[in-house]
């Protein structure tokens, strides 16, 4: 295991002393590993720092997407939402229009139903009138008709003063035909 509380730098390596002592190793050959070990250490230290602020960078991004990513979950649930209020505000609105539009067809149908009941007793009561005024028409030419026939039926004055005088008379009786405009509208 190695102790955390002990933390060698390149700097401790270049100022580390080593004693001399008797059949010791080579000075310039023990320093030459001393600056190569320190040298590799100051570039170990650099690339944990390196990947370390890249880490710290991939942890921020990392956090980025995991905030967008929630905003995104949180934008879809609210557009789902919105979808379905929208649906069924369309399907509010569509049921409030077919509602309106049956009782619109509705009014006009009863409004025509109306129409065609009130034509229909004006036609009624112009058929009522015309059959009176044919009556009446009918009537009036019957009384002309029975005058005329009375007028025929009586003796002419001036036949009458012929025969006081000792004329040959005329024919007392002559019954006028009916015109044939005037029999049809006494048939109706």
């Amino acid at each position: 295991m190695i102790d955390e509380s002990f933390r060698l730098t390149p700097l401790d390596v270049r100022r580390q002393q080593f004693p001399n002592e008797m059949r010791g190793y080579n000075r310039a050959q023990v320093d030459a590993f001393r600056e190569r070990v320190a040298d590799e250490m100051e570039d170990l230290t650099r690339r944990i720092q390196d990947l370390e602020a890249k880490a710290r960078g991939f942890h921020e991004q990392l956090r980025a997407f995991r905030e967008r990513e929630k905003a995104l979950n949180e934008a879809l649930v609210s557009a789902q939402q919105l979808r379905t209020e929208m649906r069924e505000q369309a399907e509010r609105e569509a049921q409030l229009i077919i509602r309106e539009a049956k009782a619109e067809g509705d009014r006009l149908v009863d409004a025509a139903r109306g129409e065609a009941r009130r034509l229909s007793s004006d036609l009624e009561a112009l058929d009522r009138t015309r059959r009176a005024y044919i009556m009446q028409l009918r009537q009036l030419a019957e009384r002309q008709l029975a005058e005329l026939d009375a007028a025929a039926a009586a003796p002419s004055p001036v036949l009458a003063t012929a025969e006081l005088n000792g004329a040959e008379a005329a024919p007392t009786k002559s019954h006028h035909p009916t015109p044939a405009w005037l029999d049809s509208l006494v048939k109706e």
